[in-house]
């Protein structure tokens, strides 16, 4: 696309919709946050591409200190409605504007399909995690919610993309309608 502020793949529908209770519960936010916390001691979290701050709220609800990024500011500005002492950047997933190892946990929740960039956005996703990088996204099959087919990604390609990244995947979960995969960082 010529327009560098649209990309197809990116959400560009009603933020509300975001935040719908049925939406909700099929991300399983809770859920999502506790099993990317398990074995591990985290005060802090770098939520890329943050949305309306539905897992950065999850996240602070754990009592970790929370630093959301996300490249519209029209999201930010939604997160900040919902969860406002947190703080919010406007940056790209694929140049996170943060020190080497600034963050114990890098969490990543529905942006690596949207992204223009995910090995780039994985890297800097491990460049600025001190002990684990999570990615949650939407299971590998059509449904009525989420992003259709040819935008989702495939566990294999969650796998491809992370090892070219330099990331080895440490364990993973498949939910009812999103998969989460945990990486350790070395």
């Amino acid at each position: 696309m010529t327009d560098q502020n649209h990309h197809e793949k990116r959400f560009h529908g009603n933020l509300a919709r975001l935040r719908s209770a049925e939406r909700v519960a099929m991300l399983e936010p809770a859920r999502v946050v506790a099993y990317s916390l398990e074995c591990i001691t985290a005060r802090n979290v770098l939520d890329v591409g943050t949305g309306t701050g539905l897992f950065a709220e999850a996240f602070a609800a754990a009592g970790l200190a929370v630093t959301g990024v996300d490249a519209s500011e029209e999201m930010l500005a939604e997160a900040r409605r919902f969860l406002p002492n947190a703080c919010y950047i406007e940056a790209s997933a694929e140049v996170l504007p943060f020190d080497d190892r600034s963050f114990d946990l890098v969490f990543l929740a529905h942006v690596l399909h949207e992204v223009d960039d995910p090995v780039a956005a994985l890297r800097e996703a491990a460049r600025t995690a001190r002990v684990r990088v999570v990615v949650a996204e939407w299971s590998y099959r059509q449904e009525e919610h989420g992003p259709p087919l040819d935008h989702r990604l495939s566990h294999a390609r969650i796998q491809e993309l992370s090892l070219a990244a330099g990331l080895c995947l440490r364990t993973q979960l498949n939910l009812a309608h999103v998969d989460v995969f945990v990486f350790d960082v070395t």
